[in-house]
């Protein structure tokens, strides 16, 4: 019997060694994370409860950083194509409506520059076809039921009790189990790991309907005292999605049915023009909540997505954030399980992510409190200052570009992570350890590509800069020499030189802030698209230093 491919093990097809992967939760997260997974060939399989994948449109947006880090894996290009890029902003105070360019300042540095609307289901279908042309099985339909934790992920596997929908159990093992499972996580619970925060008060109403009577090509939000109502070009399974307050006084229960007539009645509370709904696809009440999880590891397990954190849709950040939790922790796990990585690198998965899913708590918490409040002082800003505010907010050109920056979490960065670390002598301007690289076109071989789609290969990126004659043609046969195919070279110069990238508009060079044509500098590139170490000159004995304390010598399992 030949050995399973990455990615692609079967319950009836029992290990001799200990997986090295249990990804529980088949949602965008644990898709991207098995994507990753597979990428670097790791042993893993991906399990859920569900038969099938969702079909509402539940999360709408992806952002800009989440398309870059999916366009490494070959998959953005297929969201863009299904999508809605080209969506504007009204903000309905009454008869009074404030247009809002979205990302129209502040995203010259990536390739979407744009908010994508597209339905979850359909985000879920894409990564899922996406693996299953890569031959990973999807084991749908099969549960985690017991989990027993060993000392640590390296040293002593964990036991699995997984349970199939006609309720054959099956026991197994696996050196590592990450919980991309929702916010009622069997993994976190049965890891033991605490779930702090609380419930909105508020009742809220979902419907992707049709309607007549606003405007197409635009999501709308009508803001009054009472609360919010939101209108998302959806398209597919319908043209809109709304999601609409409930008044504080409503005690529908959240699991009863939701009836056209309720879903009118709540639009003809909150709007100032007349819009009728029809044609209903999907109806529910729900509520939202804002809670984090005490830690995003203990030993072998490891928490991603709305396991680790849940909150309020404001802003598009959960989805997006749960995918970005799963390409940062993907390619470490597939690291350190392939024995190219001190487990080591394992401890820094925590101490990026963590903050980030806290400020994304607050941020989404704060945004969705100042739209929702019933307090006489809040409800007093929302329909009288803040009318006033926006349209003078929004010409600011600076403000503007760092909200957007914001939102479309391209300002994510890791400065303080053990895996970020600043060699000397760097241009004061320009990106450090651990920010994202900046995006800008380059040509390589005759072809107009941009510095991501360059440097689009799995593993590192030793990215040189400057003059040809500053690097010797034994620099990157040396880094291969040593780590393989974990480190693919580049020269980036402003001359067109063979073999280099050749930034032929300047732009590269300005947003490394290479202002002087002489300037040498070197970043290493992380899998995920931060830098991991810069510094400025043609000495690499820092970068040789850095591979060495976090990477071993290339192993018989090649990157894909």
């Amino acid at each position: 019997m030949t050995s399973p491919q990455p990615g692609a093990e079967t319950s009836n097809e029992p290990s001799r060694a200990p997986l090295d992967v249990l990804v529980v939760g088949a949602g965008p997260t644990g898709l991207a994370l098995a994507a990753q997974l597979h990428a670097y060939g790791a042993r893993f399989r991906i399990i859920d409860r569900s038969l099938d994948r969702a079909h509402e449109s539940r999360a709408l947006g992806v952002q800009p950083r989440t398309l870059e880090v999916l366009a490494a894996l070959g998959i953005s290009d297929e969201l863009v194509r299904h999508g809605n890029r080209a969506v504007r902003l009204k903000l309905h105070f009454g008869h009074r409506v404030a247009p809002v360019q979205l990302f129209d300042i502040g995203t010259s540095d990536t390739q979407y520059p744009y908010l994508l609307f597209i339905s979850q289901a359909h985000t879920e279908r894409i990564l899922g076809e996406h693996l299953t042309a890569q031959g990973v099985r999807l084991e749908r339909g099969t549960e985690l039921v017991e989990l027993h934790p060993g000392t640590d992920g390296v040293n002593g596997a964990m036991t699995c009790k997984l349970r199939q929908i006609d309720g054959t159990d099956e026991v197994m093992q696996a050196r590592y189990v990450v919980g991309c499972d929702g916010a009622h996580s069997t993994v976190r619970d049965q890891a033991g790991i605490g779930f702090e925060g609380s419930a909105y008060p508020q009742t809220f109403v979902l419907a992707d309907v049709e309607a007549d009577g606003i405007e197409p090509g635009a999501a709308h939000a009508f803001l009054s005292a009472r609360g919010i109502l939101l209108f998302f070009p959806l398209g597919s399974p319908a043209t809109w999605r709304i999601l609409a307050m409930r008044p504080r006084t409503d005690s529908t229960p959240v699991e009863q049915p939701v009836t056209l007539a309720e879903a009118q009645a709540l639009v003809d509370t909150y709007t100032s023009i007349p819009v009728r709904l029809r044609d209903p696809v999907w109806m529910t009440n729900f509520r939202l909540y804002n809670r984090g999880a005490t830690h995003y590891r203990t030993g072998g397990v490891f928490l991603a997505g709305d396991a680790a954190h849940i909150h309020s849709p404001a802003g598009a950040q959960g989805m997006n954030t749960g995918i970005q939790d799963a390409i940062n922790l993907g390619w470490k796990l597939a690291l350190v399980t392939t024995n190219r990585a001190d487990p080591a690198l394992l401890d820094t998965y925590e101490p990026e992510r963590a903050p980030v899913g806290r400020r994304v708590l607050r941020f989404t918490d704060r945004a969705f409190t100042v739209a929702t409040s019933t307090s006489p002082l809040v409800r007093l800003a929302r329909t009288q200052i803040v009318p006033h505010v926006i349209p003078l907010a929004l010409r600011s050109r600076r403000g503007r570009a760092l909200g957007f920056r914001t939102v479309s979490q391209l300002a994510i960065r890791y400065p303080r992570s053990p895996l970020s670390v600043n060699g000397p002598d760097l241009p004061r301007s320009g990106p450090k350890a651990g920010d994202r690289l900046p995006d800008a076109p380059v040509t390589q071989s005759d072809q107009v590509v941009t510095m991501h789609q360059a440097l689009a290969r799995p593993g590192f990126h030793a990215l040189l800069c400057g003059p040809v004659a500053a690097w010797s043609g034994s620099t990157a046969a040396e880094l291969a020499k040593r780590y393989g195919d974990l480190v693919t070279v580049h020269r980036l110069t402003r001359g067109n030189a063979p073999g280099a990238l050749w930034d032929h508009t300047g732009q590269a060079s300005d947003r490394l802030g290479l202002r002087d044509h002489m300037n040498t500098v070197h970043y290493l590139i992380r899998p995920d698209g931060h830098i991991g170490y810069c510094s400025g000159g043609a000495d690499l004995q820092g970068l040789h230093t850095y591979l060495e304390r976090w990477f071993t010598s290339p192993t018989d399992s090649p990157l894909r």
